[in-house]
């Protein structure tokens, strides 16, 4: 399948062996938080899909959670962590997760080892649902 080829391009291309170790764990992990499998959106490595429109009228399409292996970090993207009814859910298990920091959705982390993978999973799992309940029809 070219998707998988084009996943597995971006993986290879990861410097270190560890940094792309972590990279296809979180693969893993994300295809089974989200039930969905691995797709290139750009240079980020995206599960599932869901169409949103906003207020003003600007709508699009994005994936339900991603990541991204940056300089010294893996990104992870939680779009639905930052919507009001998550919020003390993530700010919860984010004191639980380990060494990490937040942006308005994205996560950053490290190392993997440095964190609680079954946290990661229920923060993955919650902004997908909030996703999914908010955006039912994608």
């Amino acid at each position: 399948m070219q998707a998988e080829a084009g996943v597995d391009a971006i993986i290879d291309a990861i410097d270190g062996d560890k940094r792309r170790a972590d990279a296809r764990d979180l693969i893993a992990l994300m295809s089974r938080a989200t039930g969905e499998q691995p797709r290139l959106w750009g240079n980020i490595i995206g599960f599932g899909r869901y169409h949103y429109q906003y207020e003003s009228g600007h709508e699009g399409d994005s994936f339900l959670a991603g990541f991204a292996s940056r300089k010294g970090k893996l990104s992870i993207y939680l779009m639905g962590s930052y919507l009001p009814d998550e919020e003390q859910h993530r700010e919860t298990l984010l004191a639980q997760l380990g060494k990490h920091s937040m942006g308005k959705a994205c996560l950053y982390v490290w190392r993997l080892e440095d964190i609680d993978r079954d946290v990661l999973t229920q923060l993955i799992e919650r902004s997908v649902g909030a996703l999914r309940k908010r955006y039912p029809h994608s």
